[in-house]
């Protein structure tokens, strides 16, 4: 594992020094993660259990499929959690996560009425495992391939203690629907995505959004006809492409959707944090994604333009030509499928003034387009009050209930107002 201290590494994280932990990444792991989403995962942390007030010594995970993992134990103000490390042999970090609670049931679930199975989408060295949760009973049933935000999520979209893709999968089942959910490519093959070439949301997701549609309609329980995509965050602007590729697909629901331009809607995000958090250096951090944003519009952006220079620090330049070319209110004003889209009102990062507002104005002649939003719920459709901040995601919850009663009833007949 080369010279790197695994226990340094953390009191790094301790000390704020997420550029520096960032510069201790392997390529793979720089790809996907950048110190603006290290500095978010941690403030999660410190959310939760408080300041970290003791760092313990590195022990080894042999549990951990990849050699060279350990864990090292944090005391904060209130409770203790681990951060997993993995190192390759030149002490570079391939992977950094944080061990939380255990994630459980939410109450409208029912794992006595539907199965699970394991299921491989796609194939070839980038197929990726899933899970399809099938109803008890008898079908056919409608189905619904479920879509993550960006960035490298596994199957449940797992966010510290919170499983949001999981609650829906679990209470969509419970009630009659068919669903497969898998691991983002950038999850299970963080290295592999990291060695192709003008990477674009497009190929992160569509492929195997695909693979998933035709999956589930090969299955004689669920009904061919009425298979849907649902997509949460970047997975809902993405929606509109996979129907494209996928016509037999019956319609989509987009959750939390962004339709502002996403390198003008980090600017708004990281100013709105600024003055949540009063924190000086989020002062530089606005200037430096506002200075990032600027050459995402401007001629300058090229094929060649590297990540760093880019907003988040994780995508190519193709990802960001990719974006800046594409409308998803356009292309779901194009497609003559009924679509459900959700909105919660605490949301900062997908907001109702900024990204709802396009898409009642691009669907308004649609009356096949139905919108529904839920005043106290945030960007994880978690209810709550006050401000969201991205603490609230360390805390345990579980997507609103109405929210999943909604998509269910929906989904069993999109042509029914309510």
């Amino acid at each position: 594992m080369g010279d790197t201290d695994p226990s340094a590494v953390v009191r790094m994280l301790c000390e704020g020094r997420f550029g520096e932990v960032a510069d201790l990444f392997a390529a793979p792991l720089r790809s996907q993660v950048s110190a603006t989403a290290l500095r978010e995962a941690w403030a999660g942390q410190v959310g939760r259990r408080g300041v970290a007030s003791a760092v313990g010594e590195a022990l080894d995970e042999p549990s951990e499929a990849e050699s060279g993992s350990v864990r090292v134990p944090v005391a904060g103000d209130h409770g203790e959690f681990t951060v997993m490390l993995s190192l390759d042999g030149d002490g570079m970090l391939t992977g950094l996560r944080f061990a939380v609670a255990d994630w459980g049931a939410p109450a409208y679930a029912d794992p006595e009425r539907f199965e699970e199975q394991e299921v491989t989408v796609g194939s070839g060295p980038l197929a990726v495992p899933g899970t399809l949760s099938l109803p008890r009973g008898t079908g056919p049933w409608p189905g619904v391939v479920l879509l993550s935000g960006g960035g490298p999520f596994d199957r449940d979209a797992t966010s510290g203690p919170n499983k949001p893709l999981k609650d829906l999968a679990w209470g969509l089942a419970s009630s009659g629907v068919a669903v497969l959910r898998f691991d983002k490519m950038t999850y299970a093959h963080p290295a592999r995505v990291a060695e192709l070439e003008n990477f674009t949301m497009s190929e992160e997701y569509v492929p195997h959004a695909v693979a998933a549609v035709r999956l589930l309609q090969g299955r004689p329980e669920v009904d061919v006809a009425r298979v849907f995509v649902a997509g949460h965050s970047m997975g809902g602007k993405v929606a509109p492409r996979v129907v494209a590729a996928e016509p037999s697909v019956a319609g989509m629901v987009i959750m939390a959707g962004d339709a502002e331009p996403m390198h003008r809607a980090a600017i708004r995000v990281v100013r709105h944090l600024a003055a949540l958090t009063g924190d000086p250096s989020m002062v530089d951090f606005q200037e430096t994604i506002t200075r990032q944003a600027a050459l995402v519009d401007s001629p300058a952006l090229s094929l060649d333009t590297p990540a760093a220079d880019l907003p988040l620090g994780q995508w190519p330049g193709s990802y960001w030509l990719d974006l800046r070319g594409y409308d998803p209110v356009a292309a779901s004003a194009a497609l003559e499928r009924p679509m459900l889209i959700l909105q919660g009102g605490r949301d900062y990062q997908v907001t109702v003034a900024d990204d709802l507002a396009r898409w009642q104005a691009g669907l308004a002649h649609r009356p096949d387009v139905m919108i529904r939003v839920y005043d106290a719920d945030d960007h994880l459709f978690f209810a709550g009050t006050g401000p969201s901040v991205p603490a609230d995601y360390a805390r345990a919850q579980h997507v609103d209930p109405e929210v999943v009663e909604d998509v269910a009833r929906w989904l069993a007949d999109p042509s029914v107002e309510y």
